[in-house]
């Protein structure tokens, strides 16, 4: 399979995952656009966008794969990488600073919301 049919597979594969599990996501149709705020699935976690940037490659730069995704967001949307080898599972990686700010802007949404869990859903 060259590297464009199963990069295609794997951003149709991780959708349908995304889907079954309740997420509100999208694949971009890449072939008119590419680049910024133009992720391959584009996707909402309690409300908040998510830049995914979706990779299947035995071999993976990540530091070059999250900084695509940092720069395609563009502040617009949290970046992700969600990627995986052959007949391996899926794994996410992000920014440990951009996980952070979402730890703490949820931790005050749940001050606000009288949340004793700590994980308010903004909606």
């Amino acid at each position: 399979m060259n590297s464009k049919r199963k990069g295609s597979a794997g951003e149709r594969e991780l959708l349908g995952i995304l889907l079954e599990n309740g997420f509100d996501a999208h694949r971009n149709d890449q072939r008119y656009r590419g680049g910024m705020q133009n992720p391959d699935i584009a996707a909402r976690f309690r409300g908040r966008p998510l830049h995914i940037e979706v990779k299947r490659a035995e071999r993976l730069n990540l530091t070059s794969a999250i900084a695509q995704a940092v720069r395609d967001a563009d502040g617009a949307a949290f970046p992700v990488v969600v990627h995986r080898t052959n007949r391996q599972p899926w794994l996410v990686t992000f920014r440990l600073d951009d996980f952070m700010t979402e730890v703490r802007d949820d931790a005050r949404r749940a001050e606000t919301d009288d949340d004793p869990t700590g994980f308010a859903d903004p909606d």
